[in-house]
């Protein structure tokens, strides 16, 4: 993905002066980290993190509190405290970083930085999704109360191959160094962190990516902060820039996997019954895995989906060319109009169950066992999905043409916590 206009019209990544927590403050590294907010699985997963250590800057992505504004005011306050008593403090100076995640099957390296916004318009940083103006409204409200980027985005584009060169050679000669941090979270991944301080590093780097565009993996509704909170601004400033993890799926491709959802207050057998007519419905056994190997037979056929919650699995597939005929929109590609997500929200969420999309009655899950556990304890239905292969993706958001929301999970995404940006210090 690279774009043919002049070298300055590419990706812009410049230095900043990174929140870091100080290890000898706190229990340890791998204890105040966290999944991206959006990842975190309420109530469960938050307060395991909170629990972990007193200074989980879970406390500062998803604070608590009875009140929106309050909860808002809650993560400044906590912000600006843990800054005072050098729990948190910034590095000397602006830096590139170079970040590693790494288990026994995945290697991942990326640069961390500040990176030039721009509108999709001109298709420098492309989305590829959706997004609720709820959860940007709310994200808006947490950076600008905190005046802080409090966890990078995931950002891929795609390098020449073969020998590095530009970013990837610097990223490679990096890595031999000493790291400034390393820890091992307890998904198994291990996590490493250098700064890039040489300037001819720097300059190489800004070559290479002044001739690349990206696309935004993981991260769309802060991507869209990042925007509506440059607008609000009347000159120009730290605001412009958003902090990113870029990573070069060239030579690090990335895992694509479904976002699944939980339908709250629809009973798995009210969902079954209104179905007749509409899609074929199959149970099919469990446990889980086994499951979901007959979803990935039936979803390379076409559209396909596992319903969830009353203990058992149902396959739901075949849908009722009628159906999509009348519900999906007709002015999209048909690489659209045949997605998985295109097929749930129009035809069964909005035709056949008419289940509004608000957070009080859908809840999108990552983690396919929580989905299962969450429908089965408040007498729900989880919708599990199928994974969207990359290049669709990607030749959809080069169209132009965004996905519905959450229909994609890219990773492994960045821990949350291992390096911060204030406004600030910019």
């Amino acid at each position: 993905m690279k774009t043919s206009g002049p070298v300055d019209q590419g990706l812009r990544l410049i230095p900043f002066r990174g929140l870091r927590y100080v290890p000898e403050r706190v229990g340890s590294l791998a204890a105040v980290t966290s999944p991206p907010y959006d990842v975190v699985v309420r109530p469960d997963g938050l307060h395991h993190l909170e629990s972990a250590d007193p200074h989980n800057i879970v406390r500062l992505i998803l604070p608590q509190a009875d009140t929106a504004r309050d909860r808002h005011r809650q993560a400044a306050d906590t912000l600006d405290r843990w800054l005072a008593e050098g729990v948190i403090a910034p590095d000397p100076d602006p830096v590139l970083y170079v970040y590693e995640q790494r288990n026994d099957e995945i290697l991942q390296r990326g640069l961390v930085g500040a990176l030039a916004l721009s509108p999709a318009a001109e298709g420098i940083v492309l989305p590829h999704e959706d997004v609720m103006d709820d959860v940007v409204a709310d994200r808006a409200e947490l950076m600008r109360t905190t005046g802080a980027h409090l966890e990078p985005l995931l950002l891929t584009y795609r390098g020449d191959g073969g020998t590095p060169t530009g970013a990837g050679a610097v990223i490679d000669r990096t890595v031999l160094r000493e790291p400034l941090l390393a820890t091992t979270t307890e998904d198994g991944f291990r996590h490493r962190l250098w700064a890039v301080t040489d300037p001819s590093d720097r300059r190489e780097i800004e070559t290479d990516l002044a001739r690349h565009q990206a696309l935004i993996a993981d991260g769309h509704h802060r991507w869209a902060t990042y925007l509506r909170l440059q607008r609000e601004q009347t000159a120009p400033g730290p605001w412009d820039y958003g902090l990113v993890l870029l990573v070069d799926t060239v030579r690090h491709p990335l895992q694509v996997r479904a976002i699944h959802r939980l339908l709250r207050g629809l009973p798995v057998s009210r969902a079954l019954k209104t179905l007749t007519g509409h899609f074929r419905v199959q149970r099919v056994e469990g446990p889980l895995p086994r499951a979901l190997d007959a979803l990935a037979e039936a979803a390379a056929a076409g559209n396909a989906f596992l319903l969830a919650g009353d203990g058992g699995f149902h396959l739901v597939d075949r849908p009722d060319p009628a159906l999509l005929a009348r519900t999906v929109r007709a002015d999209r590609p048909d690489a659209w109009r045949t997605l998985d997500a295109t097929v749930l929200h129009s035809a069964l969420l909005d035709e056949v169950w008419r289940i509004p999309d608000a957070p009080e009655h859908i809840g999108y899950i990552h983690d396919t066992a929580a989905a299962v556990e969450q429908a089965e304890r408040l007498d729900a239905t989880a919708v599990l999905m199928h994974p969207v292969r990359e290049e669709v993706v990607r030749d959809l958001a080069r169209q132009g043409v965004t996905m519905p929301r959450k229909s994609t999970s890219f990773g492994p995404k960045p821990a949350t916590g291992l390096v911060m940006r204030s406004l600030a210090l910019d």
